[in-house]
């Protein structure tokens, strides 16, 4: 009697990964933040940024029969947590797309991305819909219920137009105003001030999901004893922005960079140190090279938060160093096999004569 053949197995639609999950848990007390400072509208942009971008990854990974994957939605939901709060939905669907079509399947999908996709996407929308993006910083709700009874944010704040705001680094590095540590660590972040133009204006607070330092902090410590994220990639980015305002402003007396306690806890940076670089794919491998890609990246966002046309850095020095990583890798490895080399012992060439 002629054996069956075996059908194969069917492959998975849906690739649970246990470290992707972790980090979105980590990230849950940044989005209820974001929910409670700005309103529901943010949770659906979340929600909307990981349909598309599921849908998107699900169109690649068909072609290649592969499933979708859980780090999707890590994707977007940073991405998502990225932006402005009141920015338009056609703008992060189109960042959606960029940075999952164009971040991550053109590579191959996930685990052979060079840069990080979220990045990816925040960059391009960033340079493309800068007048938009800018335009949409708001001040956080404040007092009782605060966000979780508005749909989104508040467009005048005590008869002054919010929505054409400033945000902490904006207007301290244009308008010499300099928000309090205990405002940026809470989250507390919107009044008026007038700026060293006579002007008056609301200040606003920066993107969704790095407006409270606290709650960043919250989700990196939960990372960090899951052993989820890298500790050396973290503590490397903030050691890297500790150099440069040591360089910079106490050595070189750059009053225009911000102290170093102001300096981590304002903008995305600490948002960065703890999501994003941590990125085990686009991140290095070799222990030295994860140092230095880290320290890397810190530098760069002090210096290019002062040099640079936009305030904040983060976003490209987090590209550029994605783009230096693999050479660090390299080198990397060959001093250590340089040295392993130098301390093996070395052969003899001949037997010693009778």
């Amino acid at each position: 009697m002629p054996s069956q053949a075996k059908t194969p197995p069917a492959k998975k639609r849906f690739l649970r990964q246990r470290n992707m999950e972790r980090v979105l848990y980590a990230l849950v007390p940044v989005q209820l933040g974001a929910v409670y400072f700005f309103g529901w509208r943010t949770l659906v942009m979340t929600m909307f940024c990981a349909a598309v971008g599921a849908a998107v990854e699900y169109g690649m990974a068909r072609r290649r029969n592969d499933p979708l994957t859980a780090a999707v939605f890590v994707t977007t939901s940073l991405f998502a947590l990225s932006l402005p709060p009141t920015t338009p939905f056609w703008i992060a669907a189109v960042g959606v797309v960029i940075a999952v079509l164009f971040g991550k399947e053109v590579f191959g999908g996930f685990g052979r991305n060079v840069f990080n996709p979220a990045i990816v996407g925040r960059g391009f929308v960033y340079v493309c819909f800068p007048i938009e993006l800018t335009g949409a910083f708001t001040p956080v709700w404040k007092g009782g219920a605060a966000g979780l009874a508005h749909w989104s944010t508040q467009s005048v704040l005590d008869g002054v137009n919010a929505i054409t705001s400033a945000t902490p680094i904006w207007s301290r590095r244009d308008y010499g105003f300099t928000t309090s540590l205990s405002d940026l660590f809470t989250g507390r972040i919107g009044e008026l001030f007038t700026g060293s133009d006579g002007v008056t204006r609301a200040l606003a607070a920066g993107s969704a999901g790095e407006v409270s330092a606290l709650l960043i902090l919250g989700g990196g410590l939960y990372l960090l004893a899951t052993r989820t994220a890298n500790w050396r990639l973290t503590a490397g980015t903030l050691a890297g922005a500790a150099l440069a305002v040591v360089l910079f402003r106490h050595l070189g007396g750059v009053t225009a960079v911000a102290p170093l306690p102001w300096t981590l806890c304002a903008g995305s940076l600490l948002y960065a140190a703890v999501f994003m670089v941590t990125d085990p794919v686009s991140a290095p491998r070799e222990t030295a090279a994860q140092y230095a890609y880290a320290l890397f990246i810190g530098f760069m966002i002090v210096f290019l938060r002062w040099k640079a046309v936009f305030a904040e850095g983060v976003g490209f020095a987090i590209l550029l160093g994605n783009t230096v990583g693999p050479t660090f890798d390299l080198l990397a490895r060959a001093w250590t096999e340089s040295r392993a080399a130098r301390s093996a012992p070395v052969p003899a060439t001949g037997e010693a004569k009778p």
